[in-house]
């Protein structure tokens, strides 16, 4: 499953930073963001729930960026 959020990234570097945390996350088959578009597509693993997952993506991309954030 490909779910689309609304994310507030400051920089296109932090943008890159964010989608190789967010690829390392488990339950992530697949993660993009885009600076211009202020948007991550995630492509979730078979049988994980987004709903976690995406709570572990928030947390890892508040580590790049602490005031970066994901509205799901």
């Amino acid at each position: 499953m490909k779910k689309n959020y609304k994310i507030e990234v400051d920089c296109a570097n932090c943008a890159n930073l964010m989608e190789r945390t967010a690829q390392k996350v488990p339950g992530v088959a697949r993660a993009s963001v885009s600076f211009m578009a202020q948007k991550i597509s995630v492509e979730f693993a078979e049988g994980s729930d987004p709903a976690a997952v995406m709570e572990q993506i928030r947390k890892a991309c508040k580590k790049v960026e602490p005031d970066c954030e994901i509205y799901l």
